[in-house]
């Protein structure tokens, strides 16, 4: 088993200086926490991987394809490998759990 306190990948994303830390790496899956702030661009591509954010905290708009949604707490978002997406109109400190299967590089 292998435990992980948000709090704290939280303060190690932010030592790194970073909006992105992967904090596991598997054969057949890995995640990482994302988080943005209001101001902040989302300056991601699409991905090979299909792809599940959990929103932990905050509030902004998704798009995926051509599909937009606001995002908030408790929200679950299934993003299909090579889709477009970002996040955009951030209103609240935004923290995603995003899980990429297969592993993402």
């Amino acid at each position: 088993m292998k435990l992980f306190r948000l709090d704290d990948l939280d303060a190690e994303r932010a030592a790194h200086q970073g909006a992105y830390l992967r904090f596991l790496r598997e054969r057949h899956m890995s995640a990482g926490l994302y988080a943005l702030s209001p101001g902040d661009t989302d300056t991601q591509q699409p991905h090979e991987q299909d792809e599940v954010y959990v929103v932990v905290s905050g509030r902004a708009c998704l798009t995926v394809g051509d599909e937009t949604a606001v995002v908030a707490r408790g929200c679950v978002v299934h993003v299909p490998a090579g889709v477009p997406h970002r996040f955009h109109h951030i209103t609240e400190e935004l923290r995603v759990l995003v899980v990429f299967s297969p592993p993402e590089d």
